[in-house]
Order: structure tokens, then sequence, then C-alpha cells
């Protein structure tokens, strides 16, 4: 009988700047996260994200130099796939709304225990949504003002402009899913979910998969 292989642990970024902390976070996931790199600032933090391709970054929203929406954009703008989860003291509507709205696959605050972080970074990476409870409702929130602010006629007409194939494309970037996975859920070859994600992007005047998240979620398309 052949045996199932464990997942590999995730490969993760930490970005804060506050020294202390980051090697606090280290203590408390121990070796069931492999901490590829840490930054303290958007600079190193992009720097380093580009280098090593995390599957996860563990980002605080603000930093000495910017924010995490900042380095989320930053990120995006490289092409290098990645899934982001905000780690901050803060629990401020604003602040959830931001990064999220940046690309964020989720939010917890600093209250939260190592066991949970693990369990959320892996979450994140398998491209889950996590967010510590009461900050979810910000996020709904959010994302139901901004459906009404969208007509549905227009959605209708963007949708148009997809093929089938298209539309589940889109779906599967919309929820975080990489070039790899959306092949392998689709049967289809990497290349090939390229060649429909630049046209999706094309069709509905976006510039990047994080643009296209906040589309979908405006519309709860998913």
């Amino acid at each position: 009988m052949v045996m199932a292989m464990a997942a590999a642990p995730p490969r993760v970024v930490i970005v804060d700047d506050h020294r202390l902390f980051r090697s606090g976070v280290r203590a408390e996931i121990g070796d069931r996260v492999t901490v590829v790199a840490e930054a303290d600032d958007v600079g190193t933090a992009v720097e380093a994200i580009e280098l090593w391709s995390p599957d996860v970054v563990v980002l605080d929203v603000h930093l000495p130099s910017g924010s995490g929406r900042e380095v989320i954009e930053a990120v995006a703008a490289t092409g290098v796939e990645t899934r982001f989860l905000a780690l901050s003291v803060s629990d401020a509507a604003t602040d959830v709304i931001e990064v999220v709205r940046a690309g964020a696959r989720g939010y917890v605050t600093k209250s939260i225990s190592g066991d949970d972080l693990v369990d959320a970074i892996v979450r994140v990476r398998d491209g889950d949504a996590v967010f510590s409870p009461r900050l979810a409702g910000f996020v709904l929130d959010a994302f139901a003002a901004d459906t009404v602010a969208v007509a549905g006629s227009e959605s209708d007409e963007d949708l148009d402009r997809l093929t089938a194939r298209e539309r589940e494309v889109m779906r599967h970037l919309a929820r975080g899913y990489t070039y790899k996975e959306i092949a392998r859920q689709l049967t289809i070859s990497i290349k090939t979910v390229e060649t429909h994600a630049s046209a999706v992007l094309r069709k509905l005047q976006l510039s990047n998969r994080h643009e296209l998240s906040r589309w979908a979620a405006a519309r709860r398309i998913w």
C-alpha cells in the first residue's frame, strides 16, 4: 500500500519592524513552518519575497517606510505569486479593509496563539481566507457595500465578455489559486492558464490578479 506523503511545511517570510516580535513568532511556530527570510520595511520585504517566492508572507500592516498594502501592491507588480496573511496589533476596520482590498487572504491580530497562527498560515497557503472572528464582519460589511454600489447590468456585461473557460480561470484566480494549482484543478497546462488569465485581465480592463480579486469580491463572484 502506498502511503500519502505529508505536505511540506509552508515557506514563510515574516515582515515586521520589531526584531523581538519576529523572534517571538519564530519561537511560537517552531519547525511547523519554515521561515526563509525576515524583513523590517517595505523595500527589504519586497526584495525578500522576490528572492524566496514564499508560500505565505506574514505581514504587519504598519511599517516604518510604508504599509502592508504597499508591500502587497509592489509584489503584485513583480509577478511573484505568493499569499499574504496580515498579523497586526491593530483591529481597526480601516486597516483590515485596506489590506484585504490590496489582496491579503487573511488578517489576524497579534493576540493569536502560536498554534492558531500556524493553522492560519497553512490555511492561507492552501487557498482559504482566514480572519479573526470580529474582523471578518468588517470584511463582509465592506464588500457588501461594494456590491450595492455595483449595478447588476454592469456585472453581467463584464462577464459576457468572457468565455466559459475564462470564467472558470477567473474564479480560481480571484480565490487566490496559483497558476499551477489552477492547471491541476482544470486539467489544463500552466501555459494555457496563463493565456486565459491574460485574456481575463485584458477583457475586464484590470492590471493584476489583486485587482481581479477585488472586482470579483465586489460582485460576489466566487
